[in-house]
């Protein structure tokens, strides 16, 4: 069986054999590349089916999993999630006039703000993630479930070395 990195490995080995052995790195990475984008396709149109993008997806889903009650500082919110400073104003914008998150100022310090899930809120993340959790596993049917488990231990330790361990 093989692939397109199959190809392009191919592709390499006969333009340049001189490097064939150093091409094992691109085995892999190509490999999560290509896979990256199919699984960003599909979880992009799952949360446009929810009338979200996905970076709206993942604020939601940032609040929901960080519990009661559902809110966080700009500061936490950033070590919590996949966004950029610099992308998160305007999109919490985007998501407040949608009713889907608000800011909220808490205590004496009116200067600490929280970003925090509304009820329709809570109500579209959760349709939308069973959705995202369908899709995922639906992605992977095909694919016997031992290899899955081999692979994300695989891939664990890849990251781990890298130095990708937490979420600050």
């Amino acid at each position: 069986m093989s692939d397109v990195v199959d190809v392009i490995i191919g592709q390499w080995a006969k333009e340049r054999p001189d490097v064939v052995e150093d091409l094992w790195p691109v085995e892999l990475f190509a490999r999560i590349q290509r896979l990256a984008r199919v699984v960003d396709k599909s979880a992009r149109a799952t949360a446009a089916a929810h009338g979200v993008e996905h970076g709206e997806f993942d604020v939601l889903t940032t609040l929901q999993r960080s519990g009661p009650p559902y809110a966080l500082t700009a500061g936490a919110f950033l070590k919590a999630s996949m966004v950029t400073s610099g992308a998160i104003t305007n999109r919490i914008d985007r998501m407040e006039a949608k009713g889907l998150v608000e800011r909220v100022r808490e205590g004496g310090d009116r200067r600490t703000v929280r970003i925090r899930l509304t009820e329709h809120g809570h109500e579209v993340t959760r349709a939308a993630f069973a959705d995202h959790l369908a899709d995922y596993a639906q992605l992977l049917a095909g694919v016997d479930r031992d290899l899955v488990e081999k692979t994300t231990e695989g891939l664990r330790q890849v990251l781990e070395n890298l130095g990708d361990t937490a979420l600050a």
